[in-house]
């Protein structure tokens, strides 16, 4: 998601856990114990009966992380420039899927209904460094492509994944495009919602929406962003009318106010711009179009009906990706997990599940 700019006042505090423990307590770096429960009743047998054990539960884990299982937690993981948070859900024994949200400079809140998909396979669902539940940053050398990608490739070998599904929205879809181009070894699968791939024609598709708006929205727009006024009481109610419109139609309002409250406006405004119409940051001229026939994994593309990433541009992204399918989810704005919770995770689903069984195309 690409949000609007309202500089957040504060970080909630957050929730105890059901062990008691304040969740920016928890140890950094903490793993769950991956030891399978059998692997705990070997202790006291032979070291060949436990070789054997530890055998046995590789193969049934797939491989995909280091042979054995990750368990449900979170934790706060440091990497090179901070430290992240992330939550782990399910016990499914599919390929892990990690979740990649929007911004930059958001959070995952809007990500929760992909947790659903736990029965089926671990979900690891993040917030990027310097916004939610993460460490702020404010060193402008970080807000960049990739930081982000050498972030979520950290996380990814902490976890001890050899390959796992990407599941990108808005922002999350650069993200996930550009990890599969540095890690084409690490990814199972593509998942790229919303998809923010062309950011010119995003701004030519978003500015033609704000000619939709009300007349008082788009005097507003025009003459505040003349004078550099993002603040302005009238600007902000028009962004409002805009976000209504084509960003959320049903949100979860505890979670929009906790995207709002951790969000950072720095790292959205130096690398998107003051808005989701205008352009001004360093993704500006960002198009990776003529890139998307390299793509040899899995792909599905998702867009809501009434998105502002352009359900054709989104068909267009899907006809010059190999093999992939795409997914226009009616009634739905930007915020798909929010405004077609039910379809959008059937779709996943299903996709996610044809894949574990799809090898890499040559």
């Amino acid at each position: 998601m690409k949000g609007a700019l309202r500089q957040a006042a504060f970080r909630p505090q957050l929730k105890r856990d059901p062990l008691g423990r304040n969740r920016v307590e928890l140890q950094e770096g903490f793993v769950p114990n991956h030891l399978p429960r059998g692997v705990a009743s070997l202790r006291a047998v032979s070291p060949i009966a436990l070789l054997m054990g530890l055998a046995g539960c590789s193969q049934m884990a797939r491989g995909d992380c280091a042979g054995t299982p990750i368990r449900p937690g979170e934790a706060m993981l440091r990497v090179a420039d901070g430290r992240i948070w992330y939550k782990i859900t399910g016990t499914g024994r599919g390929t892990p899927v990690i979740l990649l949200h929007g911004g930059p400079g958001y959070s995952s809140f809007y990500l929760k209904p992909f947790e659903a998909l736990g029965d089926d396979r671990p979900v690891v669902r993040y917030d990027q460094l310097g916004g939610g539940k993460s460490d702020r940053i404010t060193d402008t050398t970080l807000f960049t492509i990739d930081h982000f990608v050498r972030e979520l490739d950290s996380l990814r070998a902490h976890l001890g994944c050899q390959r796992v599904h990407l599941l990108g929205h808005s922002w999350g879809t650069i993200l996930a495009f550009e990890y599969y181009r540095a890690h084409p070894e690490h990814v199972a699968s593509l998942i790229l919602g919303s998809a923010a791939l062309d950011m010119p024609t995003w701004e030519r598709n978003t500015r033609r929406l704000v000619g939709t708006l009300s007349d008082s929205a788009q005097r507003a727009i025009r003459v505040r962003e003349a004078q550099g006024r993002f603040d302005a009481p009238d600007y902000q109610t028009a962004l409002g009318e805009f976000y209504g419109r084509y960003v959320w139609r049903h949100p979860v309002q505890a979670d929009l106010d906790s995207t709002f409250a951790t969000a950072s406006a720095a790292i959205y405004t130096y690398m998107q711009g003051p808005s989701e119409f205008t352009i001004t940051g360093t993704l500006k001229r960002y198009d990776v179009t003529a890139q998307l026939a390299t793509i040899r994994v899995p792909t599905l593309y998702t867009v809501g009906e009434f998105d502002e990433a352009n359900p054709p541009t989104i068909r267009h992204f899907a006809e010059l990706t190999p093999g992939a399918h795409v997914a226009v989810l009616a009634g739905a704005a930007h915020l798909t997990p929010w405004d077609a919770p039910e379809e959008n995770l059937r779709i996943v689903r299903a996709f996610l599940r044809r894949s574990d069984s799809t090898t890499v195309r040559p």
